[in-house]
């Protein structure tokens, strides 16, 4: 197949796997397996295939691809799963990978997986997050954190009537607000997205995708450059500029073509000039931004570590910030020497995540090791 030009394709919301480096030994055999299945052709029209198998005539969605949620059961008849113990947790197989809503509207399903069995207590998360906070503030640098909040927090009313993890998720998911915007002293976006949406008249979350929208990033924009530099949003004006393409990330995992166009705006900090700058990256390899400052816009020197919801936003981030770069929650937590080299370059450092990879404990922003290479680095070179 590769010699008529056949390459696999990426489809599941992450790159295809490396090949293994020749370097790590019996790590070399071991990763094998992966990248094979990876660079299979055809894997992801198989993938699809089976999805819309499982789906059409079995009645069950299928599987999220590996790392992106719990294990799934066995493609096969859907088979009920006996309702727990009040006193019992709820296995990990017993949720469903995609959860099916009201209108079409899709919700992934380890926002109530990863609620109801976290790989840590709210308590551990927290504690990890202010160790964090005091390794960027002790070396004299202002630390800002952004909790983008999930899809099923913002637009439930699309949500079942019923599915497995319902009622504790709920619990956990009111827990974690309660007290991550007092006790992390957490940017809260729950507000102004709930005015964006009445401004809109819809949602600002897409129905088959796992993400919010440019008008999501474009909140998390007036927020950041309001709590860095407040009053500087004062002489912003927004404007429609048309729609991009763009894949929806849950459809296709049940067999569903996920093919949309999304609105996109121009920013003009002064009131007049457009600054955005369209930039196709997912942060694994860091994005700098850099501009000549004019009025209304941000010159602090910015860094900050993200997830995939600000892609929607890095366009309004150029526009507004002078000095900005991002780098991926995943590309620091495998590197966290680097992840620190890379934050020592700012005065602000800005650290957004998705509500559940904080409810669920996942975050690689929480892992010890990552917050002890950052606190190094940023202590090597500190701000007066």
């Amino acid at each position: 197949m590769l010699s008529f030009g056949v390459r696999a394709a990426e489809f599941e919301n992450r790159p295809l796997t490396s090949f293994p480096s020749v370097s790590s030994g019996w790590a070399t055999l071991t990763g094998l397996p992966a990248w094979a299945e990876d660079h299979l052709p055809f894997r992801d029209m198989a993938v699809r295939t089976s999805g819309g198998i499982s789906h059409g005539i079995f009645g069950e969605p299928a599987p999220l691809p590996e790392g992106d949620g719990p294990p799934s059961p066995p493609i096969g008849p859907v088979v009920p799963v006996p309702a727990p113990a009040e006193s019992d947790r709820i296995p990990p197989s017993a949720f469903p990978s995609v959860i099916e809503g009201k209108d079409g509207w899709l919700y992934l399903g380890s926002d109530i997986s990863g609620a109801c069995a976290p790989d840590r207590t709210l308590d551990q998360v927290l504690a990890s997050i202010t160790q964090l906070r005091d390794a960027v503030e002790d070396s004299g640098r202002r630390f800002e954190l952004i909790v983008v909040p999930n899809k099923t927090t913002m637009v439930p009313d699309n949500l079942p009537e019923d599915y497995v993890g319902a009622d504790c998720a709920d619990l956990a998911t009111d827990e974690f607000w309660r007290r991550v915007v007092p006790e992390a002293d957490a940017i809260d976006l729950r507000p102004p997205l709930r005015d964006a949406a009445e401004r809109k008249g819809a949602p600002v979350y897409y129905p088959a995708d796992t993400h919010w929208s440019h008008e999501g990033g474009l909140v998390l924009t007036y927020a950041l450059a309001e709590e860095v530099s407040p009053g500087v949003t004062r002489t912003w004006q927004i404007a429609p500029t048309g729609d991009i393409p763009w894949s929806d990330d849950i459809s296709p995992l049940i067999g569903r073509s996920g093919e949309r166009r999304i609105d996109t705006y121009s920013l003009a900090p002064d009131g007049k000039t457009d600054r955005t700058q369209h930039a196709v990256s997912d942060f694994r390899v860091p994005l700098e931004f850099r501009s000549t400052p004019i009025a209304g816009t941000v010159d602090t020197s910015v860094r900050m570590i993200a997830d995939s919801f600000t892609q929607f936003a890095s366009r309004y981030l150029a526009a507004s910030f002078t000095d900005i770069s991002i780098m991926h929650l995943e590309t620091a937590g495998g590197a966290p020497k680097r992840a620190g080299t890379f934050l020592a370059r700012g005065d602000v450092v800005v650290v957004e995540v998705a509500e559940r990879h904080l409810v669920s404990g996942s975050s690689p922003i929480l892992l010890q090791p990552v917050i002890d290479g950052v606190r190094a680095e940023l202590a090597k070179q500190p701000v007066s």
